[in-house]
C-alpha cells in the first residue's frame, strides 16, 4: 500500500491512499486503524457495523487523544465520510495543520461543517487539500466565508478538479486580497476557469504579492487579460514564485511573449515552469533569453506538447549561457523536433539534466 502510515500520539500521522491503483474501502483499513488505537478506544466502537468501522474507528481516536500534535489527516477514497470528519476533528482542533479529504464527494451538508470547523477560533489548519470533492460554485462560496474568517494561518490550499468557474474564483479573491492573507502554494487545477475569472484571480494575487511561492492554474483558460495580470505580478519585485504551472491554459505566442517579458523582469526565485499543451512553438525563441539571463535558476522546464519544430536556439541558449548549472530537466516530448534533437542530446549529454 503506497504511503500508508497510522498511529496515534505525539507524532500521530494518518495518510491513506490507493493500493495498486485502487480504492481503499473503509473495512479494509479498519483492522490497520484499530492496531493503532489504544484500548480504552477501542473498547468504545465494539458495536460499530464492520462497515463502518475504519473511519468510525480512526474519528473515535481522533476524539479521544487529547494532544494530537501532528499535523497530518489525510482521509482519501472513503465512503463513509459525509458527514463525520469535521464534526469529530471539532472537538479537538488546535493542533491539526493539514487536512486531505481530496477524492470525496462532500455535499452540502459536509461543506457546512467543515464550514463550522474552519471557524473554530483554535483552528489554525496550514494545509487544506479539497482535489476533486465536487464543490460547487454555491460550496465555494460557503467554503472561502469560511476561509476569510481565519485566513493567517492557511499555507496552502488545493481545490483542483472542482467546477468552480468563474463565480467560484470571484469568492476565492476576497480571501486573496486579504492583508492576512499568507497563502504560499495554491491549486486550481481543471476548475473551467474562463479569462474573466483569470484575470480576476492575477488582479487579487497582485494586490498581496509576497508570501505566493507556487501557482498551480493547468487546464483553465488564461486569456490576454490574464496573462497580462499575470505578468505584471510576475514584475513585482515582492512576488517571489518558484512554480508555475500554466500547462493547458491556450496560452498562444502573442501572450507566451507577454509572460516571458513578466518572467524575465523577475528571475531568481523561479525554479519550474510548465507550459505544456500549450500551442507556443515561438515562444521558445523567448524563454531563451530567461535561460541566458544571469539570473536565471530554472530547475525544470516542461514543454511537451506545445508543436514546438526545431530546437536550434534552444540548444545555442544552453551551448553558451550558464543555464545548465542549475537546470536538472527538460521536457520536450510530443514535439516534432526532429534532426535538432540530437544536437540538443549532444549538449545536455555532460550536464546534470534529463532530457524527456
Amino acid at each position: 500500500m503506497a504511503q500508508r502510515r497510522a498511529g496515534l500520539g505525539s507524532n500521530m500521522t494518518f495518510c491513506y491512499g490507493k493500493e495498486e491503483g485502487r480504492k481503499v474501502a473503509a473495512p479494509e483499513l479498519g483492522t490497520t486503524i484499530a492496531q493503532h488505537i489504544p484500548r480504552s478506544v477501542g473498547s468504545h466502537i465494539a458495536a460499530v457495523p464492520r462497515e463502518q468501522f475504519g473511519v468510525r474507528a480512526l474519528l473515535k481516536g481522533l476524539t479521544s487523544v487529547g494532544h494530537l500534535r501532528r499535523k497530518r489527516v489525510h482521509l482519501q477514497s472513503l465512503l463513509d465520510l459525509r458527514l463525520e470528519p469535521a464534526t469529530t476533528l471539532k472537538s479537538n482542533p488546535s493542533h491539526l495543520k493539514e487536512l486531505n479529504l481530496s477524492g470525496n464527494e462532500l455535499g452540502d451538508s459536509a461543506v457546512k461543517k467543515l464550514c463550522d470547523l474552519l471557524i473554530h477560533p483554535q483552528f489554525k489548519l496550514e494545509k487544506l487539500h479539497l482535489c476533486e470533492c465536487s464543490i460547487t460554485e454555491k460550496q465555494c462560496l460557503i467554503l472561502t466565508s469560511a476561509l476569510k474568517s481565519n485566513p493567517s494561518y492557511l499555507r496552502e490550499l488545493d481545490l483542483s478538479r472542482n467546477e468552480l468557474k468563474n463565480t467560484g474564483v470571484n469568492h476565492l479573491c476576497d480571501i486573496l486580497k486579504d492583508s492576512q492573507c499568507k497563502l504560499e502554494r495554491l491549486r486550481l487545477r481543471y476548475c473551467e476557469i474562463t479569462d474573466e475569472g483569470s484575470s480576476a484571480l492575477m488582479s487579487a494575487l497582485k494586490s498581496n504579492p509576497s508570501h505566493l511561492r507556487e501557482l498551480s492554474l493547468s487546464m483553465n483558460e488564461l486569456g490576454d487579460s490574464g496573462v497580462k495580470n499575470l505578468s505584471d505580478l510576475l514584475m513585482n519585485p515582492q512576488c517571489e514564485l518558484g512554480i508555475v504551472d500554466l500547462s493547458g491554459c491556450s496560452i498562444t505566442d502573442e501572450q507566451g511573449l507577454t509572460l516571458t517579458s513578466g518572467l524575465k523582469s523577475n528571475l531568481s526565485h523561479l525554479r519550474e515552469l510548465n507550459l505544456s499543451e500549450n500551442l507556443i512553438k515561438n515562444t521558445v525563441n523567448h524563454l531563451c533569453d530567461i535561460l541566458k539571463d544571469s539570473h536565471c535558476k530554472l530547475e525544470r522546464l516542461s514543454l511537451n506538447f506545445c508543436g514546438i519544430t526545431d530546437v536550434s536556439s534552444l540548444t545555442q541558449c544552453l551551448t553558451n549561457a550558464k543555464a545548465l548549472q542549475f537546470l536538472k530537466e527538460l521536457d520536450l516530448r510530443n514535439n516534432k523536433i526532429g534532426d535538432s534533437q540530437k544536437k540538443l542530446s549532444d549538449v545536455l549529454r555532460d550536464s546534470n539534466c534529463e532530457l524527456k
